[in-house]
Order: structure tokens, then C-alpha cells, then sequence
């Protein structure tokens, strides 16, 4: 037989540390940031720190608690864990994860499930409170969430069914993320060679006299980036749309961006003046280009003032210096110019005037611009490939947790064919 019951009746919520750990104020406790915490289970439990640095202020859990991320977009990205195997049998982590400890009536490994299935995520996500990134998912929403529950014997052949479910899901994704961390070092080291080297194996080279280009073809330039480019310092046009610079599409139409992602961004309300004017063809120095260089416009607008904007001075072949921009070692060269998150600087002209970059004449920057093209159109078709594959095992996997969970799927028949088709056997049936 199977009952609904809210979850205030299976489990205790946040325990409150108890006292014989209150007053071992010296002895090492395991510590649990949030980066410890895996999506869909697993843990770095390596960190410990003493219990008096972790009485306030920190979550405290114990031996086989369930911790989950309770803060946006953590809770929706799935990071929740069992936290068995402590090898300090208790520890605390950050505040913004809520610690679920089941009682008797609930199997830990089926509740487990039961927090990473879909009207789960949805409602809680639904009930979130706070504002913009702090949005937190409230204990109320948890404590009176209602859950199918089966009986014990029950519990536990969904819990092993999805064991063996997930970790063939799991160990596919694992394997398509490795085949993308491959194809994304090929795609940088097919263009950090490009625009360092060129496309002829025999040609003459030449020490450059700047570590982060090495050797060139000698008939190459090497240049400080101002005798190429100059900064475009216009005022937003009236008629100009708002746009969005992003270290994955570019510079693009907020609009689009928003399109592109689902993400929200903050419009721009008032204070229009101090916006500034984007032509197609510029080169965007953004907030974030020290860490992914300089992003690339293809359509005109505005733009927040705390960016700049390059034009060019001399000829260049735009689609090679797009490349050239965004390559790791031009990135490395950019990001050592200042210690720009120590000092709280935004990165300046004066920063991209200091790296020297290397020019090839007009016609072989073509060149070059098409070959890249050519090899990183087949690896991002690939790493497409990837992704999209593992968008559709993350689905597989949230509808085979939500079918066992809620009682679609006799899982009893498939983990033991012996009783498949006896009648009523359904889980989940009244």
C-alpha cells in the first residue's frame, strides 16, 4: 500500500548541533562549501577545520543526512548529496544548503530521489524568496511538500531500480563532458597554433620578443595593439537598440541574449546619456576580458560606459583578429597587464595598448580567419553533439526518477521479473 504525507512527518530539518559537539570545541569536524557538493550526489568531503571555527554561522550535519543546495541556481542545477562515509562521522557546511535528516518511515536513498524529482524542483524553484542571485528555497516549502510513500520493502527497490538507472545515465554525461573538455582543447590549440604560427610548416621564423607569441613567421608584425586599433568614444544614438556583450555569442541585441538563455538582465531604466554608441565591426573590452578577451560586435547599438569599444586604424581582416582575441595566450598576456580582481580595476585601453600582438599581411590574416573557421565549425558541431546529447540524459534521467517516485513504473517486476503481472503489484497504487 502507498499514502501521501508531507515530508514534515519523515524527516527532521536542519538539526541543531548537539551538545557532546559543542563541547569538543578542538576536535576537526568535516567542512562542506558549496564547490564540495556535486550535481546529483557526491561529495568532496577532504576539508575539515575545528568545531569552534564552524559553531555559527555553518549547517551542521551528521553521518547519512541529505544535504541540498537550497540558493539559485544551485538548487535548480541539482547539487545534492547523501553524506555517507564521513570519515568524521559529522561536519558543517555553508548556510546555503538545507540539511534533511529521514526518520524511521522513509528509506534515506528513496528520499533522496524524492528531493531531485520534478514537481520537487519546479515547486520549490516556484517558492523561492529574495531577490535577483540570493534566491533561497524556504524550509516551510520543504516541511510541507507531499510525497508518495510506499512501504519500506518498497522505498527500497525504487531507490536501488534508480541506482542503477542513474549511474548508467550519470557515467554516459561523465563520458560526453570528457569527449567536450577534448574537443574544446583541440578547438583553442587549433587556434592559439593559427595565430602564432601561421599555415605553412616551412616557413622562416623569427623570436618575436614576446613570450606569449614565441617564435613567428618572420615576415610577420609584431605591434602594440594602439597602431592597430583606437578607442571609439561616442554617445548612444537615440535610435540605438541595447545590447549585450557576452564571452559566449559576442556582442548581440539584449533581446537576443535574453532569448538565447532565458536569463534576465537588468534594462536600463534611465541615465541614457552616459550609455555608449556600438558600431558594427568593433572590438568590445568588457568587464570580463581578462578572462575570455575581447568580444566581437556584428550589429550597432548601446552600450553600459564602463566598456570600451576599438575601432581600426589600419586594414585588418576582422574575422583573424576575432580569433586572435580570443586566443588563451593573447588572454594570459591581457590578464597579466594588472592584478584586475585584486585591485577592483575594470580593464582599460592603456591595458590592451601593453600587449604586443602579430600581424600577418592582409591576405594571409584571410587565410588564416577560413582555416580556423573550417576546423572549429567541426568541433563546435561536435561539442553540439555532446551537449545536446547530454541535455536529453539529464531529461531521461529527471522522468525515470519522477515515473519511480511517484508510482508510473512497477519497478519491483524489473528488478525482480519473477513477480511481473501480479495483480496490483503497481507502486504507488492506493
Amino acid at each position: 500500500m502507498s499514502r501521501k504525507t508531507r515530508l514534515r512527518f519523515l524527516i527532521d530539518l536542519n538539526p541543531a548541533v548537539p551538545m557532546q559537539v559543542r563541547n569538543a570545541p578542538e576536535q576537526e569536524a568535516t567542512f562542506l562549501p558549496m564547490e564540495a557538493i556535486k550535481e546529483h550526489g557526491g561529495f568532496d568531503g577532504s576539508r575539515s577545520r575545528p568545531v569552534k571555527d564552524l559553531l555559527t554561522g555553518y549547517s551542521y550535519f551528521e553521518n547519512g543526512d541529505i544535504a541540498y543546495a537550497k540558493v539559485t541556481p544551485c538548487f535548480e542545477n541539482g547539487k545534492i548529496t547523501v553524506l555517507d562515509n564521513l570519515d568524521l562521522e559529522f561536519g558543517f557546511g555553508t548556510t546555503e544548503v538545507t540539511v534533511v535528516r529521514p526518520n524511521a518511515h522513509i528509506d534515506r536513498r528513496y528520499l533522496f530521489y524524492v528531493l531531485q524529482e520534478d514537481s520537487f524542483k519546479q515547486f520549490g524553484k516556484a517558492s523561492m524568496t529574495g531577490a535577483g542571485g540570493l534566491k533561497r528555497v524556504p524550509e516551510s516549502f520543504t516541511k510541507d511538500f507531499v510525497v508518495q510513500l510506499p512501504e519500506l520493502p518498497q522505498q527500497k527497490s525504487i531507490a536501488t531500480f534508480l541506482d542503477r538507472e542513474t549511474t548508467e545515465i550519470d557515467a554516459f554525461i561523465a563520458d560526453q563532458e570528457e569527449l567536450i573538455e577534448l574537443l574544446s582543447e583541440r578547438r583553442t590549440a587549433t587556434i592559439t597554433h593559427a595565430v602564432t604560427k601561421g599555415l605553412n610548416p616551412n616557413a622562416p621564423m623569427k623570436d618575436s620578443g614576446v613570450d606569449w607569441l614565441g617564435e613567428i613567421p618572420s615576415h610577420w608584425e609584431v605591434r602594440s595593439g594602439r597602431r592597430f586599433f583606437k578607442v571609439r568614444n561616442e554617445k548612444a544614438m537615440a535610435e540605438d537598440e541595447q545590447l549585450a556583450a557576452t564571452q559566449e555569442f559576442g556582442v548581440i541585441k539584449q533581446q537576443q541574449y535574453i532569448e538565447l538563455t532565458g536569463n534576465r538582465v537588468v534594462t536600463v531604466q534611465k541615465g541614457f546619456d552616459i550609455l555608449k554608441h556600438v558600431e558594427a565591426g568593433d572590438f568590445v573590452i568588457s568587464m570580463r576580458s581578462f578572462q575570455g578577451g575581447l568580444e566581437y560586435s556584428e550589429v550597432s547599438g548601446k552600450i553600459s560606459s564602463a566598456y570600451v569599444m576599438l575601432t581600426n586604424t589600419r586594414p585588418v581582416f576582422k574575422k583573424y583578429v576575432k580569433y586572435l582575441f580570443k586566443s588563451t595566450g593573447y588572454i594570459s598576456a591581457l590578464r597579466s597587464t594588472s592584478n584586475l580582481v585584486r585591485d577592483g580595476q575594470a580593464m582599460r585601453f592603456s591595458n590592451f595598448a601593453m600587449v604586443p600582438i602579430a600581424m600577418p599581411p592582409l591576405s594571409e590574416q584571410a587565410a588564416l580567419a577560413d582555416f580556423i573557421e573550417q576546423e572549429t565549425s567541426e568541433i563546435d558541431n561536435a561539442i553540439a553533439d555532446a551537449r545536446e546529447a547530454i541535455a536529453l540524459s539529464k531529461e531521461r534521467r529527471a522522468a525515470v526518477i519522477s515515473a519511480a517516485v511517484t508510482g508510473k513504473i512497477d519497478v519491483r517486476s524489473i528488478i525482480d521479473p519473477a513477480i511481473s503481472g501480479v495483480e496490483g503489484s503497481s507502486v504507488g497504487a492506493a
